[in-house]
């Protein structure tokens, strides 16, 4: 039963609780108008204290096509944080009108702290660079649904695999189903931090291999998993520079790939992928977009208990 719970990790839900998730959410798919009133008289509170776009707009979508209702703010400046209320305060305060909460925050751990004072069900919705769990269901929705299973994949993940929290997450939900291999690509500067490798992959015995080109292992792809390299990361231009066009996943390296595989990217993306790659079947990253609706969706659903 998940009625009353939170979501701060990803890791937080068994995968038997992840499948109740991603079963209603394809019965939402197949037939939305009979979830169009479960959450009738329902308030889902949104506090951002950072900017978002794709992540906001899909809770409150969510939230109003099941009926229910949305209150909140999208800056800090906007709430009495700019007075100096704590977020415990803030958190205690909102619960006393809301059914349940979702929040983004830039420190790591907030969305902790906002659970341990909540009267009701809060859902992380991106605590600085730890966790962004919705993103990580939507990830799994898109490959359950296009893939038709969590097992037997190889999943190449590429770019900053070092700060990429979506890249952290996947790499964490993925490993605990069967006969998944990765292929880590990235620069030297942006490999997958140490714990990553050591407490998820090998400990699990886990198999992943670490490359520098794309176009060297996207013929054995099932999955891509697209993020953006950052200049930013780098400690000299001429290495960036130098790299950067390995990571700019084109319609040239697309033919490379299998018919089957799909590319994914958690979004925004700058010029990571470049356009014309959209037109390809097999890019799916607008079509995970709105699988995220679906699964915050059901997510909604399950934790106030509704259906």
């Amino acid at each position: 039963m998940l009625q009353g719970k939170s979501l701060i990790d990803p890791m937080d839900f068994s995968v038997q609780e992840l499948n109740e998730i991603f079963n209603l959410a394809h019965q939402i798919i197949s037939n939305p108008r009979e979830f169009s009133h479960v959450c009738d008289g329902k308030l889902l509170a949104t506090l951002f204290f950072e900017p978002s776009t794709r992540t906001k707009f899909s809770f409150e979508a969510a939230m109003m096509r099941l009926g229910g209702k949305v209150l909140g703010f999208s800056e800090p400046n906007s709430s009495s944080v700019s007075k100096g209320e704590s977020l415990a305060d803030t958190v205690r305060t909102v619960s006393c009108y809301a059914d349940i909460i979702a929040m983004r925050h830039p420190k790591e751990g907030a969305a902790k702290v906002a659970e341990m004072y909540a009267e009701v069900p809060v859902i992380n919705a991106g605590d600085g660079g730890h966790q962004h769990p919705t993103q990580t269901l939507t990830d799994l929705l898109t490959i359950k649904t296009v893939k038709g299973s969590f097992n037997n994949m190889t999943i190449g993940i590429c770019g900053d695999l070092k700060f990429g929290r979506t890249v952290h997450s996947l790499l964490k939900a993925m490993s605990r189903y069967e006969n998944n291999k990765f292929i880590l690509i990235s620069p030297n500067e942006l490999k997958i931090p140490d714990y990553i490798r050591e407490e998820i992959l090998q400990k699990n015995n886990i198999e992943f291999m670490e490359v520098e080109k794309l176009e060297d292992v996207m013929g054995s792809l099932d999955i891509l998993y697209m993020t953006r390299v950052q200049k930013e990361r780098f400690f000299n231009e001429e290495e960036y520079l130098r790299l950067r066009d390995s990571y700019i996943l084109t319609e040239e390296k697309m033919k490379l790939a299998k018919n089957d595989m799909i590319v994914l990217h958690p979004l925004p993306r700058v010029n990571e992928i470049s356009n014309e790659v959209d037109n390809d079947k097999r890019a799916y990253y607008f079509k995970q977009a709105k699988y995220g609706m679906y699964v915050r969706m059901a997510l909604i659903a399950k934790l106030l208990g509704v259906v």
